[in-house]
């Protein structure tokens, strides 16, 4: 009896093992887990905050048609100018003899010669004009024109800071004196302007040269006023 229940109690241990038992307690675990799973969702859906769309819509702003500028037309191109006609060479019966009688001084004595044309005077001081010189007049009393120019400036442009600039023409005859004098270019005040033909009569100069000559001529000097 001893030699028997030694097999039986083998297979008893062999029956009861690990594997066993899960196999027997899978489908419990199964269960459950679907149990449990299914009670999870329920309470997701039941608990979680409901969901809604965002209002995504927009108003258009209403387009303010534009005025189209008017068509312009284009005008057809210019009809393409005519070439000019092929010129033509006359025929003339022109003779191949042909010489020019000689000058001599025995057919054209100087004494029948017509007289030179005469210089016509033109009076050089009536408006500002070219005059040739080879040597410029220089002012020949400057501290006098500078005293002038002070004497000279309005008391109230002076003292309100305005100044400017007077381009003068000045006509300075063969002894270097000042005979006439023109405004050339202002310098927007008539005050200044005024002022400055006042300082031009004080002006002393060498006389223009052309050459070894004395000449009369035209010149145009900047008369400045300014504040210090």
């Amino acid at each position: 009896m001893t030699a028997q229940a030694v097999p039986d109690s083998v297979g008893a241990l062999q029956a009861n093992t690990a594997n066993d038992r899960f196999k027997r307690s899978s489908a419990h675990w199964f269960w459950s887990s679907m149990i449990i799973a299914t009670v999870m969702h329920f309470a997701v859906f039941a608990f979680w905050p409901e969901m809604t769309a965002e209002d995504v819509s927009y108003s258009a702003e209403e387009l303010e048609a534009i005025e189209l500028p008017p068509e312009i037309e284009i005008p057809p191109p210019p009809e393409a100018i005519s070439r000019p006609a092929t010129p033509v060479i006359a025929e003339a019966n022109i003779e191949e003899d042909i010489t020019i009688a000689p000058t001599t001084f025995e057919d054209n004595p100087v004494e029948d010669l017509p007289p030179p044309p005469e210089e016509e005077v033109t009076d050089v001081s009536a408006a500002p004009t070219f005059t040739p010189f080879t040597v410029r007049p220089d002012i020949r009393n400057r501290p006098e024109v500078a005293r002038a120019l002070e004497r000279e400036y309005p008391p109230l442009l002076r003292d309100a800071g305005i100044g400017g600039t007077v381009v003068v023409w000045f006509f300075i005859d063969e002894q270097g004196r000042v005979q006439r004098t023109q405004v050339n270019q202002s310098s927007g005040h008539k005050a200044l302007d005024d002022a400055a033909l006042k300082v031009a009569d004080v002006f002393e100069f060498t006389p223009a040269l052309n050459r070894d000559k004395r000449v009369a001529v035209w010149i145009q000097l900047p008369i400045t006023f300014q504040t210090r």
